[in-house]
């Protein structure tokens, strides 16, 4: 995950299909390399919903290639992991291994997009709407980060 001049961010969701999933290309796509995100479930369903998909091409953003384990984030190869969010109240409900590098927890209580019913319209807005609550979240973490830095 990390480069030199990187710090690692590992974005946890339950399932690892769609909140997680936006989260890691966005921080991805913004950071510049200062962080570096990966995206895992504490049970992963091992497809991204392609509605989650959808959303990110909609910002020319290009989800993970495959929705992954948390452990694979665990054990002496796993990388120093920097921060550790999660991003749905089932996966900060768990017990979570124990991380290399002793991150900092976060939880940001996003609902699941992936439950909304109703047309393909109602549904992509429900997607549209986490979205655009990850932006925001990520925004704000990373000029948080930026300012403790300069301090």
């Amino acid at each position: 995950m990390t480069n030199d001049n990187s710090r690692n961010l590992l974005i946890i969701g339950n399932g690892n299909v769609g909140r997680s999933i936006m989260a890691e290309a966005y921080v991805n796509a913004v950071a510049d390399g200062t962080w570096l995100a990966a995206s895992a479930g504490a049970q992963p369903a091992g497809k991204i919903n392609p509605l989650a998909a959808l959303t990110l091409a909609e910002f020319d953003l290009r989800p993970a290639l495959r929705s992954k384990s948390w452990i694979e984030f665990t054990g002496p190869d796993a990388p120093l992991l920097d921060v550790v969010i999660t991003v749905s109240e089932e996966a900060a409900g768990e017990a979570c291994p124990v991380w290399r590098g002793a991150p900092r927890m976060l939880h940001w209580p996003l609902p699941d997009p992936t439950l909304a019913a109703g047309t393909l319209e109602d549904r992509m807005a429900a997607f549209r709407a986490v979205f655009d609550a990850i932006r925001m979240n990520v925004d704000r973490f990373l000029a948080e980060e930026l300012s403790a830095g300069a301090a």
